[in-house]
């Protein structure tokens, strides 16, 4: 979440920040007018809990010095302002309560540099490898789903037969390419990186610290008996690896690395890009992790932006970088930056990996803060984080771009080490 006291500083520089994200101010000077009250009713709440603890000590006072009827008087005032005292607590409570409801539905304010726009079509793209288009033949122009069908590697009939449609069941070396690719991943991240194999299922309040929930629970899985969620990326319980402490600065930058299953409803997305494993309800992803410092922080962006890059490269994947404009970052995201795989089968810029920049909004949320090596009072850390990769469309990307004359797929000669050493899918 922002930081109120920045809505209670320069309630007009938010309100501009927010509305180049479409935010409508009203909700800024909602916010500011539900703070102000919180903080008067706490401003009250203290006069009284004064004014009650002073009276208990004149009662005191006047009993030992015999003055009954003093003591008696001053009694119920003390009772009085005990009752008035108890309302205006939990009015407090509601109040304080009313303010973070508010900054937990708030988004992020973007970063200077993230360009303006309304949406997609408004993000630019700043690079892409390699800089001249590819040409590609007629045996590769063709969809995953059937290229993958007739080779017997995904089983988009019995995935849908087991769990519902969108949920694909891979085959022989189709599974063998995701654990490959995996595999692969984690090692190029190995020398930065600490792999953790953290929980799939996760409480509320670690969806809450990356702004998950409350504001899309609707995208979410939730295991409601047990009050439990499944994770849509492993940037959930990464990011509250260290929820509620207070770290050294000499361990930041502190990377982690992550494989996991990932869930997500797509609830918005009935009829829109659901063949094959363009959209998917689950899907096996490696996720990159960051707590920084601010100023720390935009080196790592780059460099989690440049270890992604080079995956795709490794892969053989023609690829392009967009930077996300302010209408189509994620609700938590200060800046982003997407990259793209062309898929000549489905003749479609896939999105492989969004590599964003938090601040320190998730860290407010997840109260992750870090202890200044020069002194001074602990600080929030800032958060990043990207995909390094989700395999899914990877996978769609690799088996049209490897399609061969004959059929059969070829894939990159970088993952032969994880496929004991065999290249074709026939």
């Amino acid at each position: 979440m922002i930081d109120i006291r920045l809505v209670r500083q320069d309630a007009a520089a938010v309100r501009a920040a927010l509305a180049r994200r479409g935010v409508d101010p009203a909700e800024v000077d909602a916010l500011a007018a539900a703070d102000e009250r919180a903080r008067e009713l706490v401003a009250r709440r203290d006069e009284l809990r004064a004014q009650v603890k002073a009276l208990s000590r004149q009662v005191g006072e006047a009993r030992r010095a015999g003055d009954a009827d003093r003591a008696d008087e001053l009694a119920a005032q003390s009772r009085r302002l005990g009752d008035e005292l108890q309302e205006v607590d939990a009015e407090a409570d509601d109040a304080a309560g009313s303010v973070r409801e508010r900054l937990l539905w708030l988004p992020n304010l973007p970063s200077e540099d993230a360009p303006d726009g309304g949406g997609p079509d408004d993000n630019p793209v700043v690079r892409r490898w390699p800089e001249q288009p590819v040409t590609y033949a007629d045996h590769q122009r063709v969809p995953h789903w059937d290229v993958a069908a007739s080779l017997g590697i995904l089983d988009l009939e019995r995935g849908a037969r087991l769990s519902g449609s969108m949920f694909p069941a891979f085959r022989g070396m189709g599974s063998r390419l995701l654990r490959a690719l995996t595999a692969f991943a984690l090692d190029r991240h190995a020398d930065a990186f600490e792999e953790v194999r953290p929980p799939t299922l996760v409480r509320t309040e670690t969806m809450v610290s990356t702004g998950h929930l409350p504001k899309f629970a609707d995208e979410a899985y939730a295991v409601e008996r047990d009050g439990l969620w499944a994770i849509p990326t492993a940037e959930v319980p990464l990011t509250s690896m260290y929820r509620g402490e207070i770290l050294d600065e000499e361990r930041l930058p502190l990377r982690l690395t992550a494989a996991s299953a990932c869930f997500r409803r797509e609830a918005g997305a009935a009829g829109r890009d659901t063949r094959g494993l363009l959209r998917v309800h689950e899907f096996d992803k490696v996720e990159l992790f960051a707590y920084a410092t601010a100023e720390q922080a935009p080196a790592v962006h780059a460099d989690m932006v440049g270890r992604v890059e080079g995956l795709v490269r490794e892969l053989g994947l023609e690829y392009r970088v967009v930077d996300l404009c302010t209408g189509d970052l994620g609700n938590s995201s200060a800046r982003t930056f997407d990259i793209e795989v062309y898929a000549p089968g489905c003749d479609m810029w896939l999105e492989v990996s969004s590599i964003s920049w938090f601040r320190d909004y998730q860290a407010r949320r997840a109260d992750v803060r870090y202890r200044p090596a020069g002194g001074g009072q602990p600080r929030f850390v800032d958060t990043l984080n990207g995909s390094g990769l989700a395999w899914a469309r990877i996978w769609a990307a690799l088996v049209e771009v490897g399609r061969q004359h004959d059929g059969t797929v070829r894939l990159p000669d970088v993952l032969a080490p994880y496929l004991g050493g065999r290249l074709t899918i026939a």
